[in-house]
């Protein structure tokens, strides 16, 4: 009796490695999709990563333009010398205090005309594009509109509004304040909270009208009254839309130096902490003391977009789970 041939079985390949041309294939399909976004990352990091890299080696030697020759390595000095100079503490105590001011005002401000602007009236476009226009302008020219147009002695649109008021009560000289001399860091929280309350408004005005309408309506056959609806369901709700607002202020706030530049040039104590950095840098050439002060700025910049990007996710989080 001839047996009859046995036929081998097939190579067997495991599906989680696959055979190595679908292997192959696999990684070529994820370089091209990669590729097309390689020079926006080598030009990130030329621009963002080197000169901050740049910066951190600058800052650990004790480096005056003025004397090249007596440039040596002092290790952390420069950072001890940040935080031990009065000056220096002085403006990180004029930062914090401009910020949180600045970003507060600027909350509630926005809070304000994100609830008017949530109701439907006749020319709601229109005042939304008139109440944005601020944010949009360029911050120098938003700092030289309020130092000159209004904020001028002479002829400013202030002095000019005290003098109409003045008249029509019966006073003939009026007092005319020079702003800027008189209340130099209000001045300066003014023109940034002018410039900062639409982009607090745009982002409230989102969560308003993200709000779940059936909760409002629901309160409302309840009983609730508008104060009740505002305090337990339209503040929680924008919790984290005030978060995201108060974070992203302070990021640009903080680093701040164009409205101090043009309308105090630094002095009568609104020097802040990028504006002490620019001294140091440009007038007293020391490069290393104003390096280890950038550094130290750019860390207090990244703690606080930590928290920004953490608030973004849980908001994207929340938007998909009511999806």
């Amino acid at each position: 009796m001839i047996d009859s041939p046995v036929a081998a079985p097939p190579p067997t390949t495991s599906p989680a490695s696959g055979p190595r041309p679908a292997r192959r294939g696999r990684r070529l399909r994820n370089w091209a999709t990669r590729a097309p976004l390689l020079p926006a990352l080598v030009f990130l990091i030329a621009v963002t990563q080197l000169p901050f890299a740049a910066t951190l080696v600058i800052s650990l030697f004790d480096w005056n333009s003025l004397y090249p020759d007596a440039r040596k390595f002092t290790g952390l000095s420069n950072y001890e010398s940040v935080l031990s100079d009065p000056s220096l503490r002085e403006s990180v105590l004029t930062t914090a205090v401009l910020t949180a001011t600045v970003v507060l005002v600027s909350l509630v401000l926005g809070l304000g005309l994100a609830l008017l602007l949530d109701r439907r009236f006749r020319g709601r476009g229109v005042v939304r594009t008139l109440l944005i226009a601020p944010f949009l302008l360029v911050p120098i020219a938003a700092a030289l509109l309020w130092k000159h147009v209004l904020y001028n002695p002479e002829y400013g649109l202030l002095n000019g509004l005290l003098n109409t008021l003045g008249g029509l009560v019966g006073i003939e000289d009026p007092v005319q304040p020079d702003w800027i001399s008189d209340m130099p860091l209000l001045a300066v929280e003014a023109s940034l909270v002018w410039q900062w309350t639409p982009f607090m408004m745009l982002i409230l005005l989102a969560g308003l009208q993200s709000r779940p309408l059936e909760m409002v309506e629901a309160a409302r056959l309840d009983g609730a009254g508008n104060w009740q609806i505002f305090r337990y369901l339209t503040l929680p709700h924008l919790r984290r839309y005030l978060e995201l607002g108060a974070l992203l202020g302070s990021i640009y706030i903080v680093q701040h130096f164009d409205a101090v530049y043009t309308l105090t040039r630094g002095g009568l104590g609104t020097a802040n902490l990028p504006y002490t950095i620019y001294q140091t840098f440009y007038k007293a050439h020391d490069y290393g003391l104003a390096s280890a002060a950038g550094v130290l700025v750019v860390i207090g910049s990244l703690v606080i977009a930590t928290f920004a990007l953490r608030v973004v996710s849980s908001l994207f989080s929340e938007e998909v789970s009511r999806a």
